[in-house]
């Protein structure tokens, strides 16, 4: 469903101001440390954006010279349908910055790019972002109920 995404090494000395040693730091020792899989520290929250209206020819490349004019972007991911690998029309912009991203949204939202015009928004976090399952209904019930 997505193409291979486009992953751009962060020098050190592009490194976002917000980016010191903060608790977030310590947090993300300690899931290292507890071998849990999360994508929440790996980059700032709300520093991934959505773009959407986005012309079917335009590729990563071309989506990564026009947003790297607002900060530095860790990746781009264009959605393309699996069977026939034509773009869907939108695609996921990481920054490493949240700075960065707010920047390219309030910038880049209602602009025209190879003459569409393009909708830029705050990305949600991703189902695996949160490492469980989710589900509805009431809970299934305890041994000690089933018993009875």
């Amino acid at each position: 469903m997505w193409a291979a995404p486009t992953q751009i090494p962060l020098p050190p000395s592009l490194s976002c101001s917000s980016h010191g040693t903060t608790n977030s730091d310590k947090f993300r020792r300690k899931w290292n440390e507890l071998r849990v899989r999360s994508s929440f520290f790996d980059y700032p929250l709300a520093s991934r954006i959505i773009v959407r209206n986005i012309p079917y020819s335009l590729n990563e490349g071309r989506l990564l010279e026009e947003f790297s004019t607002f900060g530095h972007v860790a990746q781009v991911e264009v959605a393309k349908d699996e069977a026939t690998k034509r773009s869907k029309g939108y695609a996921f912009i990481q920054y490493t910055c949240q700075d960065d991203a707010v920047l390219a949204l309030e910038n880049m939202d209602r602009k025209k790019l190879d003459g569409r015009m393009v909708y830029v928004e705050l990305a949600r976090p991703r189902k695996e972002a949160y490492d469980r399952p989710r589900t509805c209904g009431p809970p299934p019930p305890r041994d000690d109920q089933a018993a009875e």
